[in-house]
C-alpha cells in the first residue's frame, strides 16, 4: 500500500499476519521510480526470500497497481488483493480516484456511520481507528513513510489486461477509506464475477487490527492451493 512495510513486519498480539516464509518489501526511495521499478523491487524481494510451496502475492491498497506487474514477471500461484485498488489498462493511480467515484462513496459511508462526510482526511480516523493504541502510537512516533513517487502515481498502468493468474479479493468490512459496498462495486465492474470477493473483520490496515484473522485466511488460501496441486 501507500504506507510502510511496518504494517506487515509488526509483531502483533495473538499471532502476526506473516507466515514463516513471508517476504515484505518497501518502496524504492528514488522519486523518479515508476511502476516498473516498484514491480522489480517486489520481484527482487521474492527471489531473495526464497521459500517453498505455492507463491501467494498479497497486494494492499495501492499495491493493486503493482502486484499484477509482479505476476507478469514471476510465476505466481495466487494474487490476493487486500483492501486494494483495481486498475484498468492505461489508467493512472492519480486518475483512479475520480474514475471510480471514491470521494462520493467514502463520504456516503461516513454519513451512514454518523461521521462528518466532508471532514479533512485524518489517518488516525480513516486508517487506524481499529488498531490497538500502542501500535498507533508506535506508528506515529517515527518519521512518516516516504510513500510512493509522483512518477508512479501519474504513469498509466501498462498491462493490456488483468494477468492470467488466479485472483481473490479480500476486503475488510470495517474499512472507512475503501468502504465495503464501494469495493464490491469496483471489483464487479473491473474484474467481473470470476474473481471471488471475500470479507473479513477489520479496517484498512487489516494486518495491524486483525492479524490473526488475516493470517488464518491467507493460510486457508495456501492450503487450498496445496490440495489443488495433489
Amino acid at each position: 500500500g501507500r504506507g510502510a512495510v511496518f504494517f506487515y513486519n509488526h509483531p502483533a498480539p495473538g499471532g502476526g499476519a506473516r507466515p514463516p516464509t513471508a517476504v515484505t518489501m518497501d518502496y524504492p526511495t528514488d522519486p523518479a521510480a515508476g511502476l516498473d521499478r516498484y514491480a522489480d523491487a517486489a520481484v527482487d524481494a521474492i527471489e531473495a526470500g526464497g521459500g517453498e510451496g505455492p507463491l501467494v502475492v498479497v497486494a494492499q491498497s495501492l499495491g493493486g497497481f503493482i502486484a499484477p506487474l509482479v505476476c507478469a514477471r514471476v510465476d505466481v500461484d495466487l494474487l490476493v488483493l487486500l483492501n486494494a485498488m483495481v486498475p484498468r489498462p492505461g489508467e493512472s493511480a492519480q486518475a483512479w480516484w475520480d474514475n471510480v467515484g471514491h470521494e462520493a462513496a467514502r463520504a456516503a459511508d461516513a454519513a451512514r456511520a454518523g461521521r462528518t462526510p466532508d471532514a479533512d482526511f485524518d489517518a488516525r480516523v480513516e486508517f487506524f481507528h481499529d488498531v490497538p493504541a500502542r501500535i498507533v502510537e508506535e506508528a506515529f512516533a517515527g518519521p512518516p513513510p516516504h510513500g510512493p513517487s509522483e512518477t508512479m502515481f501519474v504513469e498509466p498502468w501498462p498491462l493490456p489486461a488483468w494477468p492470467a493468474v488466479p485472483t481473490r479479493f479480500l476486503q475488510g468490512r470495517d474499512d472507512r477509506f475503501f468502504p465495503l459496498a464501494f469495493q464490491r462495486r469496483v471489483v464487479a465492474e473491473r474484474l467481473g464475477p470470476t474473481v471471488p470477493f471475500d470479507e473479513l473483520p477489520g479496517g484498512h490496515l487489516t494486518a495491524l487490527s486483525q492479524p490473526a484473522a488475516l493470517a488464518a485466511r491467507l493460510d486457508t488460501y495456501q492450503r487450498e492451493l496445496a490440495l489443488a496441486r495433489r
